[in-house]
């Protein structure tokens, strides 16, 4: 959008409309983490999971809460500085996220993209806590 701005694409009133757009989805976003009891993080990863809409017709919604403070746990706990560089750290995520959704009986077919959507999600997240501490 910036981008856009800059190169003369967008005015003015467009740049704040579409900031006033992404205010109001930041602030949905935080009720719905709210409404479930979820935090910010833990709200990125009930996301990721449920991004298959069909994911919800799996299981209860109290079980998708639990599978993701389960899961938002054992990231932290396995959450390492390098884990982005080093591909033994990012295959031991993996497999982490991959054992956590099997237990929990995640449907196969929806594995992969869960997977994938965590691990990118962990990126995100490593990023911006890693901003932080520093």
């Amino acid at each position: 959008m910036m981008k856009a701005y800059l190169n003369g694409m967008l005015t003015n009133e467009e740049v704040i409309q579409e900031l006033l757009n992404l205010a109001y989805t930041i602030k949905a976003s935080q009720e719905e983490g709210d409404k479930l009891g979820l935090t910010a993080e833990e709200l990125a990863f009930y996301d990721a999971l449920t991004k298959p809409r069909a994911i919800k017709d799996f299981y209860e919604n109290d079980e998708l809460i639990a599978i993701t403070k389960e899961l938002t746990e054992a990231l932290r706990k396995n959450r390492t500085i390098d884990w982005q560089k080093r591909e033994s750290a990012r295959a031991k995520m993996r497999m982490l996220i991959k054992k956590l959704l099997k237990k929990h009986k995640y449907p196969p077919e929806g594995m992969e993209d869960a997977l994938q959507t965590v691990m990118t999600q962990c990126e995100l997240w490593t990023d911006n806590v890693m901003d932080v501490e520093e």
